[in-house]
């Protein structure tokens, strides 16, 4: 007769951070709210714009962070990337917008404010075109700069991309639709990196519970999105659920081979430009 007891492991804290923005909060929704099992993992939760997480990242400040595609080039050593969770547009991305109607063959001439150096839709715009001249400005106020003379065009992610129109404000390029012409792949934004001295068995575990945190989220749309609404500055909750409908979708709970395609030829087609200095290695978790 067996005498012999399980013990439970001590709980292994991994530490998770992301951005406040809507589509972010859906995604965590499961996890954040405590609905799931996670077998003796405790998942540490921190809210933190995109930029700070991307610098972040390069201390390796999280055992779990979402980054840009851009930023990960800078950190491939330290993290790895997970099967899921990326914010890729099929067909859409993050767009050029002007006050006056503006060609896109006029983008070499232009002032741009962008919403960042590591942003993806950084990358993409200098694959476009490497000449234009630019101007940072935190995402929230790219369209004032835009309204305000400040500059000639505004490099707009997040939920500006649906309501610029209803400003007045016209569309120079879709940045989105340019690559998938391009290439026919779709367009990766941002991701969730994990680090890679977790080990792979954890490293596994950890993508398990947050492959079925999205799944979660994404069968309990209604309660995922109430979460979401309360960290998406202010922004109106039909436009929140258009917002997570762009970013939250079947690539997000798998790339598939055409969202791991589209990483690499972002990041490639990124060094073979001279942007990134060095070729990247993009290794996703199994």
């Amino acid at each position: 007769m067996e005498t012999a007891t399980e013990t439970s492991p001590e709980p292994r804290t991994v530490t998770v951070a992301h951005s406040p923005d809507s589509d972010d909060a859906f995604m965590f929704y499961g996890l954040a709210t405590h609905k799931l099992e996670t077998d003796g993992i405790k998942f540490e939760h921190t809210l933190k714009d995109i930029q700070t997480l991307n610098e972040d990242a390069k201390k390796g400040v999280f055992d779990v962070t979402a980054i840009s595609f851009h930023a990960y080039a800078y950190v491939s050593d330290k993290y790895a990337l997970l099967p899921h969770g990326a914010s890729i547009g099929d067909k859409y991305g993050p767009i050029v917008v002007s006050k006056e109607p503006r060609s896109a063959d006029d983008i070499g001439n232009m002032k741009i404010a962008i919403p960042g150096e590591l942003t993806s839709a950084f990358l993409a715009l200098r694959l476009y075109n490497p000449k234009f001249e630019y101007v940072v400005r935190p995402f929230d106020q790219i369209i004032d700069a835009v309204q305000n003379g400040d500059v000639d065009a505004g490099l707009l992610i997040h939920e500006g991309q649906l309501f610029y129109k209803q400003l007045g404000l016209d569309k120079v390029l879709d940045l989105g639709e340019w690559w998938h012409e391009r290439t026919g792949l779709p367009l990766p934004m941002g991701g969730n990196a994990i680090k890679r001295d977790l080990g792979a068995d954890l490293m596994k575990r950890v993508s398990r519970h947050l492959h079925q945190s999205i799944k979660y989220s994404m069968e309990n749309r209604e309660d995922a999105l109430q979460y979401a609404m309360q960290f998406a500055r202010d922004m109106a909750p039909e436009v929140a659920d258009r917002f997570v409908a762009m970013w939250v979708n079947d690539l997000t709970l798998d790339y598939g081979e055409r969202g791991k395609e589209g990483v690499r030829r972002l990041l490639t087609e990124g060094f073979e430009a001279g942007i990134i200095p060095h070729k990247v290695d993009v290794e996703f978790v199994d």
